[in-house]
C-alpha cells in the first residue's frame, strides 16, 4: 500500500524553490500533455496582428505564473493533506499551460512578461495568506481566480483571428482546464465568493494584464 510522504519545512521550502525556478527561468518547465497547437498549421498573419497575439499570449502566460505562484503557496499553507494534494495536481497540469504559451510566444518573435518575477512572489505570498486563513478561503479563491481567467480567455478568443488556429487550439484547452479547476475547488468545499470581492480581484487582474500586455 502506497503511504503519502512527509517532507519537513526545509523540504518544502526547497520543493518550493526549485517549483519557482521551473516556472520563471525560460524553457525550464516540462509539460505532461503535448500543447493542442501541435497538430495545427502556421498562418500568414500582419505584423499588427502577430503583435498583438504575442501580446495576449505573454498575458495569458504571465496568467500561469500567478497560477503557479498561488498554487505552490497555497499548498505550502494548506492544513489537510487532500487539500495540498489536490493543490500540488492543479498546479501540474498549469504547467502545461505555462509551456504552450512560452513556445506559442516566441514562435511569435516575441518573449514572456519581464515583470513575471513581481507576479510570482505577490501571488505566492496571497496564496500561501489564503491557505493560512483556511482550506475552505483557500479553494475558494482558486474557483474566483479561475472564473476571472475564463473571462480573461474569453476576450481573447474573441480578438485572435479565426486563422491563428495554433493559439486558439492552446487557449480553448487552457478554458477546458481552467473552468474544471474552478468547478472542483468548489465541489472540494471552497467557499463562493461575495460579488464585491470577485470585482476587486478583477480590477487587479487589470494591472496585470495592462502592464504584461507589453512589458
Amino acid at each position: 500500500m502506497a503511504t503519502e510522504r512527509h517532507y519537513s519545512p526545509a523540504d518544502r521550502l526547497l520543493l518550493q524553490a526549485d517549483s519557482a525556478l521551473r516556472t520563471l527561468v525560460p524553457q525550464s518547465a516540462h509539460p505532461n500533455r503535448p500543447s493542442p497547437a501541435q497538430g495545427e498549421s502556421e498562418t500568414s498573419l500582419s505584423k499588427n496582428e502577430t503583435a498583438h497575439i504575442a501580446g495576449l499570449m505573454r498575458i495569458n502566460h504571465t496568467g500561469e505564473v500567478c497560477a503557479q505562484a498561488l498554487y505552490q503557496g497555497q499548498a505550502l499553507t494548506a492544513r489537510l493533506p487532500r487539500i495540498r494534494a489536490a493543490m500540488e495536481h492543479a498546479a501540474e497540469e498549469e504547467i502545461d499551460h505555462l509551456v504552450w504559451c512560452e513556445k506559442r510566444i516566441r514562435e511569435l518573435g516575441s518573449r514572456p512578461s519581464i515583470l513575471n518575477p513581481l507576479f510570482y512572489g505577490l501571488s505566492f505570498g496571497v496564496g500561501a495568506v489564503a491557505g493560512l486563513i483556511s482550506d475552505k478561503v483557500s479553494l475558494g479563491f482558486v474557483a474566483a481566480t479561475e472564473d476571472q481567467v475564463c473571462k480573461h480567455l474569453d476576450e481573447h478568443l474573441q480578438e485572435i483571428p479565426a486563422t491563428d488556429h495554433k493559439s486558439r487550439a492552446i487557449l480553448q484547452q487552457m478554458r477546458t482546464d481552467e473552468e474544471r479547476h474552478a468547478s472542483s475547488a468548489l465541489e472540494a468545499g471552497g467557499l463562493r465568493f461575495p460579488a464585491p470581492l470577485k470585482f476587486g480581484m478583477s480590477l487587479l487582474s487589470k494591472v496585470m494584464t495592462k502592464s504584461t500586455y507589453r512589458i
